[in-house]
């Protein structure tokens, strides 16, 4: 009988370190409104985090908000009070939670998340985005600047999107120093974009290490501990340190052949956001079959920095508009996300793919039936599809869920089973042959 798959107690420093550096931009942010500092509300998705930086613009976001408020299982009321002011059910949970905090007065002058100064909607991919942060602005009183980026449509970026994209963070640029009363310091952003660069390196180098057998961690469950560095805080030398001090503790567990569980029995990509409400259910039902996540979109939705792609300090307007056209993932077609995908199975050795389809994030979630049919049809790559929500917690049903998951990994391993049968039949067949 198989020894039980069992998680080992192996957070360690990254995982620390992240709650710490969080928890102190928290706390800054909280304090922002006496302060009198003036704070940016972003989206994550191919954000320009440094220019607001540059500009003495605290930044704070929405999503990560909605977020943590689902992760302590209080999204629930906040997304019910925006649905009885109006917004439909069909609506994005991370819009309703957000717009619910603000109806409930958890968001305000006075608040621990104050009121933005200005809202910058990065528009990348979903428009459902930029009638949310037009909410935001319109019941904050914040200054609304809509930063258009164009969809990728090509490869590479073309010099004229490049430099529609620099037109517009000049504007706002402007926008920024009329409301920090700050000059704008071109080398002042050259130095913030070195520290991008140094923790996109980390956070690369740290995914790569998910290639080994056994993974050092769970490039999707765990990979959360490294998004609030990468997304939230890119840009700061504590974000670049960060990533020093994670990818010493990874490459230290690799060299031990250590990994999340007592057993990797099963190496998995995984497609779409988790469900937050019941983050550590959900990953239970993977965790006892030995089943762990080696490479994640997701954990690619602030920018797909393993593909090589780092800030550039010499091009300092040109490298941002560039990451916010082309590294990431929202901004891109379904079909360059197969391609991702794709090389995320190959070169990390996966065993199956594991979609998580969001039912209110449509962006995510469409065109997924025709992915897995890709994947099985095509690639011959075994490939689950569950379905949930990233935020609202009436739409995860953990039975449903938990039957189609154990059904899965245990259809995978009789194959795996059947398949080495069979290879040491081959071999025992062709050793016999030989001694005769």
């Amino acid at each position: 009988m198989a020894i039980a798959v069992t998680e080992r107690q192996y957070q360690g420093q990254a995982h620390e370190h992240s709650r710490r550096l969080m928890a102190a931009w928290m706390q800054e942010l909280a304090g922002a409104e006496s302060a009198g500092q003036p704070t940016g509300a972003l989206m994550i998705s191919g954000n320009c985090v440094e220019l607001l930086r540059a500009c003495h613009i605290l930044p704070m976001f929405p999503e990560v908000t909605a977020l943590q408020n689902a992760i302590r299982r209080k999204s629930l009321p906040l997304i019910l009070k925006a649905e009885q002011a109006g917004y439909s059910s069909d609506n994005c949970a991370y819009v309703k939670a957000e717009i619910g905090l603000f109806l409930d007065g958890g968001m305000g002058p006075g608040k621990p998340i104050p009121f933005p100064t200005i809202t910058v909607c990065n528009y990348v991919g979903c428009n459902v985005y930029v009638k949310w942060f037009e909410h935001l602005a319109d019941v904050s009183g914040s200054k609304l600047f809509i930063l258009d980026v164009p969809f990728a449509r090509t490869d590479q970026p073309s010099p004229a999107d490049i430099q529609y994209v620099v037109s517009q963070l000049e504007e706002l640029i402007a926008l920024c120093e009329s409301v920090s009363g700050k000059k704008f310091d071109i080398d002042e952003l050259r130095e913030i974009l070195a520290h991008s660069a140094r923790a996109e390196e980390g956070y690369a180098r740290a995914k790569e290490l998910c290639k080994h057998h056994p993974a050092p961690f769970d490039a999707y469950f765990d990979a959360i501990n490294m998004m609030g560095p990468i997304n939230v805080l890119r840009g700061t030398r504590e974000a670049a340190e960060f990533f020093d001090v994670a990818t010493a503790e990874f490459e230290e567990l690799v060299a031990r052949n250590l990994g999340p569980l007592n057993e990797e029995r099963f190496r998995t990509v995984v497609e779409g956001p988790p469900p937050y409400p019941f983050y550590k259910n959900f990953r239970n039902l993977f965790a006892k079959w030995g089943a762990v996540g080696v490479a994640s979109t997701y954990s690619t939705v602030g920018g797909i920095w393993e593909f090589g792609f780092r800030h550039d300090p010499r091009r300092p307007l040109e490298s941002i508009a560039e990451q916010m056209l082309r590294e990431n993932l929202t901004n891109r077609s379904i079909v360059a996300r197969y391609g991702q995908i794709k090389r995320y199975v190959e070169e990390s050795g996966a065993d199956a793919l594991v979609i998580h389809s969001i039912k209110s994030c449509r962006l995510f979630s469409a065109g997924q039936g025709d992915m897995r049919d890709y994947f099985i049809q095509t690639l011959g790559v075994p490939t689950l599809m569950v379905e949930s929500d990233l935020e609202d917690p009436r739409y995860y049903a953990e039975a449903q869920i938990k039957n189609r998951i154990d059904a899965f990994f245990e259809s995978l391993e009789h194959k795996k089973l059947t398949a080495g049968r069979a290879a040491a039949a081959g071999e025992a067949s062709e050793y016999e042959n030989k001694s005769a």
